[in-house]
């Protein structure tokens, strides 16, 4: 399924009036995420998300959301990824099934209904601060990492030419992993911010690089609560973001002491937390 489609719009300005021409619109289409399991000798399959996004690296985008919502431990509970394929009009791939290994229960108890993820709003229901504490595998990860101010203003020029849908569409965020020497590790985009940082942990997951406590993570946009957790889940403990962060995403950064960076554009943006990991150049004031 493309994550691309070109569409017939009336283009208007005020120079030229309106004229009929193509544009290219970022796909979105839904996705639902399955889990099959035993559980006391009985097969079980259970509806655990259905998300609005863009299609590609659906297999990444299931085993990371699996991850960040600790239903899932590490890449060794997972036997297998794929599509079921369903009769439907369309005959689109939009249910991916994630079957257990034998003998692993997942932790379902943050997702007793199934939920429903718009593009925007990111996952409903999540549990607070400290269930977050209760799931997160390398909350207590020690990191003595630190980085200089110049590496940071690099970094969103290389999202930038690295975005090969954006480009087309201008419709897509991005999340984007780099090593502390500013080396474009991972680079994962979606019509919701959400599933593109789950693409990324996904990847990462089944690349065995977690935790991901010696790298950046950078976000196109904003800084919201859910991204925040998320990346807690990975073991993060630098974001920087293009937009603003949310006020939750602050609380929540300061709490489990991640460095959070946002407004990164033209050479300038505002740390919020945890400040000892970014060095910038001391200038002095004459009198």
């Amino acid at each position: 399924m493309s994550s691309i489609k070109k569409v017939t719009v009336t283009k208007v300005n005020d120079a030229e009036g309106a004229a009929a021409t193509f544009d290219v619109l970022a796909v979105e289409e839904p996705l639902e995420i399955r889990l099959a399991y035993t559980l006391n000798g009985e097969p079980k399959t259970q509806n655990v998300s259905v998300t609005m996004r863009t299609p590609g690296n659906d297999a990444e985008l299931a085993a990371g959301f699996l991850f960040t919502e600790g239903i899932v431990k590490n890449a060794g509970e997972i036997a297998d990824v794929d599509y079921c394929f369903i009769a439907c009009a369309e005959n689109k791939e939009n249910v991916i099934q994630v079957k257990l290994r034998e003998g692993v229960v997942p932790d379902l108890k943050n997702t007793e209904r199934n939920f429903y993820t718009t593009s925007s709003c990111g996952v409903c229901g999540k549990g607070s601060i400290d269930a977050i504490r209760t799931v997160g595998n390398f909350i207590s990860q020690a990191d003595d990492i630190t980085i200089y101010s110049d590496l940071l203003y690099k970094l969103p020029q290389i999202l930038r030419e690295q975005q090969a849908v954006f480009e087309e569409t201008g419709g897509l965020h991005a999340s984007a992993l780099f090593n502390l020497d500013g080396e474009l590790l991972l680079l994962h985009e979606d019509v919701g911010r959400h599933n593109a940082l789950d693409k990324l942990v996904g990847a990462a997951l089944q690349q065995g690089l977690l935790p991901l406590n010696k790298h950046i993570l950078l976000l196109s946009g904003r800084a919201s609560f859910e991204l925040v957790q998320k990346a807690v889940m990975a073991g993060i403990r630098i974001i920087a973001a293009v937009g603003a962060p949310s006020s939750l995403a602050v609380e929540l950064a300061a709490e489990f002491d991640i460095t959070l960076a946002g407004f990164l554009r033209n050479r300038r943006f505002n740390i919020y937390t945890a400040v000892r990991r970014i060095l910038t150049p001391i200038h002095e004031t004459s009198n």
